[in-house]
């Protein structure tokens, strides 16, 4: 998470000279960042599961350091103890023993730089995509491509749902979150639309997750912080993005990211030809 300017240079031309300014802007150190989404897919063991730490970063830092030597630690509700580890230094810990157990309970337990953090998610259950809609005639133009991946909201229950539109061969992935206040037991859809990223062949993976309340507050205050073609890199943000997980040694010293554990259901669609 890129949330820190460190040096900017600023040129002023002024009719015949020119002057270089350093403005030494506010500093901070290096936060742990947490990115620990353990993921059941449908129709997997979902034994094989992986968390990646690293350190936030000035703004225009062109790497992210990981975060390395960590001890990280996930525990169910059966006291059945997951030790995650460290690919190299990639910053990124494995596990391929974990148990999966729909609305089980899950601790994370991590230890760096001798603080310990924790956090504390259900494993929440997803519905399947039941099919894909396109419409290429949407949009204020007329000829955008609008998909609308529909799925079957279970009647009676709170349902929080994040969906990922990940286009093949490119970095571009469209997220969005949903809940069923207004659709409980319903048909419905999650929606995406794009007029610059897919064409007819492009082939597109549809994750739906499961999520729980407070990570769909979550990804709602983050995604309306995090328009990267409308936001200027020299505002100031409303508010910081306080996830579930909490330093147990230090509290001022508090993560970014978040821990959660969803059960997934995906659908691979080949966008059409509207000839």
């Amino acid at each position: 998470m890129k949330n820190l300017l460190y040096i900017v240079l600023i040129s002023l031309s002024f009719t015949a000279c020119e002057e270089v300014v350093d403005l030494d802007l506010n500093t901070a150190e290096p936060r742990l960042v947490i990115d620990a989404s353990l993921t059941w897919f449908k129709g997997t063991d979902g034994k094989n599961q992986s968390i990646k730490l690293s350190l936030s970063a000035p703004f225009y830092a062109t790497e992210v350091p990981p975060a390395n030597n960590a001890v990280v630690q996930v525990k169910d509700t059966h006291n059945n103890t997951f030790t995650f580890v460290e690919d190299g230094d990639t910053g990124v810990y494995e596990n391929d023993g974990f148990i999966a157990e729909l609305n089980g309970e899950y601790t994370i337990s991590i230890t760096y730089n001798d603080e310990v953090y924790t956090g504390t998610e259900k494993l929440m259950p997803v519905s399947d995509i039941d099919y894909v809609d396109q419409k290429d005639d949407g949009g204020f133009s007329g000829e955008d491509i609008e998909i609308k991946a529909y799925y079957t909201d279970p009647e009676g229950v709170d349902n929080y749902y994040l969906f990922e539109f990940d286009k093949a061969g490119s970095n571009h992935v469209s997220l969005n979150v949903y809940d069923d206040e207004f659709n409980d037991g319903n048909q419905i859809f999650a929606f995406y639309s794009d007029d610059e990223f897919l064409d007819p062949g492009d082939e597109l993976t549809i994750f739906n997750s499961g999520i729980s309340e407070r990570f769909y507050q979550f990804m709602v205050v983050l995604l309306q912080q995090s328009d990267d073609e409308g936001s200027d890199p020299f505002e100031t943000q409303p508010a910081t993005v306080r996830g579930n997980c909490v330093n147990e040694t230090n509290p001022e010293n508090y993560p970014f990211g978040y821990f959660r554990a969803s059960e997934v259901a995906t659908f691979k669609y080949v966008i059409k030809s509207n000839l």
